[in-house]
């Protein structure tokens, strides 16, 4: 139930800017109208609702289950063997109430937590069907059923909703689990003089559940390891480039002061090469890929965090995550990122992402203890999508960003409720919360947190009743 208030919240200021923009009339917003001369019954019309007069006719020859979320269905795509009257069976797993309207104007109603059935006629063109509620539609509650693989369109007597169906393929089914990234910041490195490898690795990984993408990383993960030294420290990384890979890499730290022309070029597989820089300057800040095209390599996955303390080092607080902002631009199952979706001058990810999966702490909640100190080292690594980094419930009374400090002791008492990083900028945050309960990890651009950037902090047991 949980996830389901989240995925809700996700979906919440998406909603009502809809609903805003299709006016106040409550009706579906068709770019055409259904070809059955009946208008879809209201929103209001109960689940067990007769369906009209196109599904009354002929024997029932197969069925299908269709389940809605907050603010999605599953599958998007229904492939039948033959035209016909079918039996639909509606799952409504959402927290607010869902319906599923075809194209004809057949309309089931399920509320939050309900499942309802119904019969609609496939016609041999195939049909499409949505969300009727206002603005849940545009927000991705759309989807087609096709008769032996035909994909149902405009031209189909069917009608249309007005738009296409969701760009992502169905998910698949095979695909691995993700692999969940460890968020925890690890600890400062000792000494003074760091030799660390970073071993570049081309391979599968899934980064939202039933997506695959062939991702490019260093030392295997996405993001990379999270790289913690002290300021004035001297770091030598061994960038190695298996044989095994089939491109050319490169790796770039914004906490460095090296010519690009030196440690910065491309390395083949098979080949390695020594960078080595001092830390200078504190902060929170970003390495990544810098072989051509920068775009995909960053997109791709190569990029990570490296914190460095000032003098002295950060004082101790009670837990500490490091989270890493990114966007996707999913292409198919297996391959890399689409360079073309990527390059859009008006970016349009399919995932924006903490630590490289959709949702995984919403999933898996980062534990705290309630009305304890939290750090958090965050870094937007986009590549194209700024964050507009907030955690609801809560205040960050400490900011260090880019190097402009926010400090609880200022004569204002000031706070921060948002902290804006554009890509390639980080932050070092610090906030306690006030009671037992759920603290919900966003990017306070609200079309983003219903594709995927969206965690929770759990304090306590996470129940505030107790």
């Amino acid at each position: 139930m949980d996830r389901q208030r989240l995925a809700a919240l996700s979906g919440g200021v998406a909603l009502a800017l809809a609903v805003a923009a299709c006016g106040s009339s409550g009706t579906p917003a068709w770019t055409f109208q259904p070809a059955s001369s009946a208008a879809p019954a209201a929103s209001g019309t109960p689940a067990s609702a007769a369906p009209t007069a196109n599904a009354s006719s002929g024997a029932v020859v197969g069925d299908m289950a269709i389940t809605a979320g907050d603010l999605f269905f599953t599958p998007t795509t229904v492939d039948v063997t033959t035209a016909g009257r079918y039996t639909i069976t509606f799952k409504n797993d959402g927290v607010i109430l869902h319906d599923l309207t075809f194209a004809d104007g057949t309309k089931i109603v399920a509320k939050a937590g309900e499942t309802a059935t119904g019969e609609v006629v496939i016609p041999e063109g195939g049909t499409t069907f949505i969300c009727s509620v206002p603005g849940h539609s545009d927000a991705g509650m759309k989807g087609t059923v096709a008769v032996a693989g035909a994909t149902a369109s405009a031209s189909a007597d069917t009608g249309d909703h007005g738009g296409p169906g969701a760009a992502l393929p169905s998910p698949d089914p095979n695909a691995p689990a993700y692999t969940v990234y460890d968020a925890k910041a690890p600890a400062v490195l000792t000494g003074t003089t760091h030799d660390i490898d970073l071993v570049i690795e081309e391979r599968p990984m899934t980064v939202a559940p039933g997506y695959v993408v062939n991702v490019w990383t260093f030392n295997g993960t996405v993001p990379g390891p999270v790289i913690r030294v002290k300021q004035g420290d001297t770091i030598r990384i061994h960038l190695k480039n298996p044989a095994t890979n089939k491109l050319s890499h490169s790796i770039d730290f914004h906490a460095s002061q090296v010519a690009w022309n030196d440690e910065m070029t491309s390395i083949a597989p098979g080949e390695e090469k020594l960078y080595e820089w001092r830390a200078d300057y504190a902060g929170v800040w970003m390495y990544h890929c810098g072989s051509t095209p920068v775009l995909q390599h960053i997109g791709n996955g190569m990029y990570g965090m490296v914190i460095v303390e000032p003098v002295g080092g950060l004082e101790a607080v009670d837990s500490e995550y490091a989270l890493v902002q990114s966007d996707w631009y999913f292409d198919d199952q297996g391959m890399p990122i689409s360079l073309a979706k990527a390059a859009e001058g008006a970016p349009s990810p399919d995932w924006v992402t903490f630590n490289g999966v959709a949702n995984q702490y919403l999933d898996n909640p980062l534990p705290v203890n309630t009305g304890k100190r939290v750090r958090l080292f965050v870094l937007n690594a986009g590549p194209s999508v700024d964050s507009a980094f907030h955690i609801v419930g809560t205040i960050f009374d400490t900011v260090i960003k880019e190097g402009v400090q926010l400090t609880p002791s200022n004569s204002g008492h000031y706070g921060s409720q948002t902290v804006d990083l554009a890509p390639a900028q980080g932050a070092i945050i610090e906030l306690s919360t006030a009671e037992d309960g759920l603290y919900p990890i966003v990017t306070h651009a609200f079309n983003f947190p219903g594709r995927g950037a969206l965690g929770l902090l759990k304090a306590g047991d996470g129940d505030p009743l107790n």
